[in-house]
């Protein structure tokens, strides 16, 4: 199993005004499958993220990644193995730094060689030319942005990516063609994602499997055919598939 959490909680505050956000979460992704988190703002699954990303450091419960227990302090292995990829594409790059400087810096951390080298092909693997090396994040579109974002998490060469909203500050337009090179990445590049989203039509186009969360916990785990079919047990999940009709879900594999 590449990722496994049992009994995930975690607390914000302290005392009696102690806030518990995510309650006894548990859940396994399996290598080269995503899992989707899903459910409204509030409800705990930024959080989960959050936890495994090592970005929120106290939580009670345990995680292992790819068989190995991992704690709030993480090794450069394990933070290697495990990358992420924000919302917002605007805000997620130095505006002073060319992309070329963003992409170099995550090789310089890690003392890998070859590094000029490596940044070309990490925008080439996106679809952006190798002369976006000497451009500044201002020169780029939105769709653009999220492209370089997506290089950053992958020049690492991880075995998951963690996918907070990554389409949701992008024109309509533009989702399909992140969602559709992530799909392409995921497949070639052998890669387990973990995607949170809000929206149903982002879960049902790249997850085999979402979580629905409500109130910090899982009210159900579906399969994407469950939901593609509607053929779901909560009523929460319902609801969430109703406010997403009308998308029609292309059927292409996981």
């Amino acid at each position: 199993m590449m990722i496994s959490v049992k009994n995930l909680a975690v607390s914000f505050g302290s005392g009696h005004s102690a806030k518990q956000v995510v309650k006894d979460v548990s859940f396994d992704v399996a290598a080269g499958e995503t899992f989707g988190l899903v459910g409204e703002s509030g409800c705990g699954k930024s959080t989960v993220l959050g936890a495994l990303a090592g970005r929120i450091k106290a939580w009670g419960g345990s995680i292992a990644l790819d068989g190995e227990a991992i704690a709030a302090k993480r090794s450069k292995s394990q933070l290697a193995k495990q990358q992420m990829v924000f919302q917002d594409p605007f805000g997620s790059l130095h505006p002073r730094h060319t992309i070329g400087r963003t992409l170099l810096e995550p090789l310089e951390i890690h003392g890998i060689d070859r590094r000029r080298e490596r940044v070309e092909q990490a925008l080439r693997d996106v679809g952006l030319p190798a002369s976006f090396y000497h451009r500044f994040p201002h020169q780029l579109s939105g769709g653009q942005r999220q492209r370089v974002a997506i290089a950053r998490a992958l020049i690492l060469k991880p075995r998951v990516l963690l996918l907070d909203e990554p389409t949701s500050a992008l024109d309509v337009s533009i989702q399909a063609e992140i969602l559709n090179l992530l799909k392409d990445l995921r497949e070639r590049e052998k890669l387990t994602y973990i995607l949170v989203s809000h929206d149903m039509a982002v879960i049902a186009h790249l997850c085999n499997r979402v979580a629905v969360m409500q109130g910090g916990m899982f009210v159900e785990i579906a399969s994407r055919e469950a939901l593609l079919s509607g053929n779901v047990e909560h009523s929460y999940t319902r609801t969430l598939l109703d406010g997403s009709r009308g998308y029609q879900p292309t059927r292409r594999a996981g």
